[in-house]
């Protein structure tokens, strides 16, 4: 049997059960093991399937929106590691835009002393440059109190009164295919429009949301470079060829 018929059949006896395991799919296909597992790791980087012991899965696509104070408590050491690489990049007296999220929130301390404007959709955001005395400007736009962004029209437009050195946004999902995702179709908009507005962007991301699928798509993957705490290295391999990665060192 050809890889591809191999291929379509994986894909379609997992959205009738969910979940195969490595013995059905030898039954159905008459293949090996080896090829088998081979098949699932192939269709694995393309991100049509999640690999689990002794088979594969349906990825599953993120509906839930956590809150922010939610996302504050998740992955709390790798987004600050994440937080100071990305920081790292940001040049004296640069002016830069910050996503509403607990990410961008992790590289204020790291900005204080290097004399930025930032512009930002994050009402947690403005809250700390103001402690730390960093010069900010607040969007305006509808409040939406779950993540404590403002979105919408007037956010959009707003954006069109600036152009960044650097823009850092953060991601509910990678999906290694079809790039950056969201639950929410006004967050995502507003995060697109963002990315295009200056000469460098970049997503913020720990590794929980590698190989995710979401609602809505917020940008492509070769539209921003990745900055990411850890990755296996064929996930890797496959991002760089759509996008720039920067890796934080372990």
């Amino acid at each position: 049997m050809l890889t591809a018929k191999r291929h379509d059949i994986i894909i379609q006896q997992l959205k009738k059960k969910h979940l195969v395991t490595v013995n059905e799919l030898i039954e159905l296909t008459d293949a090996s093991p080896a090829t088998i597992r081979r098949d699932l790791t192939d269709l694995e980087e393309k991100g049509l399937l999640n690999r689990v012991h002794g088979g594969a899965s349906l990825p599953q696509p993120i509906q839930h929106e956590y809150s922010y104070s939610e996302k504050e408590h998740k992955q709390t050491e790798a987004k600050k590691r994440i937080a100071e690489l990305a920081s790292s990049i940001v040049q004296h007296q640069h002016c830069i835009y910050l996503d509403a999220g607990s990410t961008t929130y992790e590289m204020i301390p790291y900005l204080k002393d290097k004399n930025v404007t930032v512009v930002t959709n994050g009402l947690n955001i403005v809250t700390r440059l103001n402690q730390y005395a960093i010069e900010a400007y607040l969007i305006g736009g509808k409040v939406k109190s779950k993540t404590q962004a403002l979105i919408g029209a007037n956010a959009i437009k707003t954006l069109d009164s600036f152009y960044f050195d650097a823009v850092f946004i953060g991601t509910n999902a990678i999906d290694l295919i079809n790039g950056y995702q969201t639950p929410d179709p006004e967050e995502a908009a507003i995060k697109n429009k963002a990315l295009k507005k200056s000469k460098k962007a970049y997503i913020v991301a720990d590794q929980s949301k590698l190989k995710q699928n979401s609602f809505a798509k917020i940008a492509s993957l070769n539209e921003a470079t990745l900055i990411i705490d850890e990755i296996d290295q064929s996930d890797l391999t496959q991002l760089k060829e759509n996008t720039n990665v920067l890796v934080v060192e372990s």
